[in-house]
């Protein structure tokens, strides 16, 4: 007696008999009309049935849909988290062709899986900071050997992917953070890229380090760095770029030209310590705050709208 269909008769079949009859009993009421009306009031019953068993159904089907895709969003972490456990232990194997391999399946998963940019980043980062010499950052008329050649293609290929993961300049919010303390860099570029924090102390920046028309939204270290010539003489360049925090390059050894024009420092910066071998360019670059800000030889700041400017002497 617990059919929703039985009960539904049964009410169906009550609301036509006592409807009926109590229109039968009207002398105004012929027997057609009270049997037609009868017969709408109990139709009523059973529409009324029929919606709410399609209701039924629908919620029903919407559940499933649910739990199905509770199943697949399972099932695709899984894959994800095994495939990057593997890509990061091919990243350990002898074949160079292997470690690239790895290093493209870890980028695919970041830009497949926004959530895991962070960690592939660090992922990539990690592996740049394993240590690294070549022949030629000793003496640069030095060829280096098969393994180095081969071991600097694939730390290439680390940075470039490293710069392809991180958003343009121009969008908003926090960019993701690098930490590459202590790494060996070539042709390190990261132009035109929003970065959060950026780790770079103790690191070895040879041939051209581009950080021009970058935004960095965390705080930066540049703390006893060094630039140095590897396959090329090349520059420090970080033309138009934006410092929002912290800006540290104390310490830090620019052996070839740095240009640092149209620059904007809006928080505390400072070059204590750091050694300039060649041409040092600050033209247009602008300080919010003096204070703590210590220029290289030949360079001096002028207040201006607000914040500081850096000029020639």
């Amino acid at each position: 007696m617990r059919s929703p269909l039985l009960w539904t008769l049964i009410a169906s079949v009550a609301l036509l008999c006592g409807v009926g009859g109590w229109l039968l009993t009207d002398p105004a009421t012929s027997r057609s009309d009270a049997l037609k009306t009868a017969g709408l009031a109990g139709g009523a019953v059973v529409a009324l049935y029929a919606l709410w068993l399609n209701d039924r159904r629908r919620r029903v089907e919407e559940a499933r849909q649910v739990i199905e895709q509770q199943r697949h969003d399972v099932d695709r972490e899984r894959i994800s988290d095994e495939r990057f456990a593997k890509s990061v232990e091919l990243l350990g194997h002898e074949a160079d062709q292997v470690r690239v391999g790895a290093l493209h399946a870890l980028a695919g998963l970041a830009r497949t899986r926004p959530e895991y940019r962070q960690t592939v980043l660090d992922v990539l980062c990690s592996y740049l900071r394993r240590p690294f010499t070549h022949s030629r950052y000793e003496n640069p008329e030095k060829s280096g050997t098969p393994e180095e050649e081969r071991e600097l293609q694939v730390r290439l290929t680390a940075q470039r992917l490293v710069r392809d993961l991180l958003p343009p300049s121009d969008v908003d919010g926090p960019g993701p953070d690098l930490d590459l303390t202590g790494a060996v860099l070539e042709y390190f570029d990261i132009s035109r890229r929003r970065i959060g924090g950026l780790l770079l102390r103790h690191a070895s920046l040879y041939s051209s380090t581009n950080l021009s028309n970058s935004v960095f939204t965390g705080q930066v270290y540049f703390t006893t760095a060094g630039t140095g010539r590897g396959r090329l003489i090349g520059v420090f360049r970080c033309r138009n770029a934006t410092f929002l925090d912290r800006a540290w390059f104390s310490g830090t050894a620019f052996s070839e030209r740095a240009n640092f024009s149209d620059t904007a420092f809006k928080g505390p910066t400072t070059f204590k310590g750091a050694t300039f071998a060649k041409e040092v360019l600050f033209d247009g670059a602008t300080f919010a705050d003096s204070a703590e800000l210590q220029l290289p030889d030949g360079w001096k700041l002028e207040p201006r709208n607000g914040g500081y400017v850096a000029v020639p002497i």
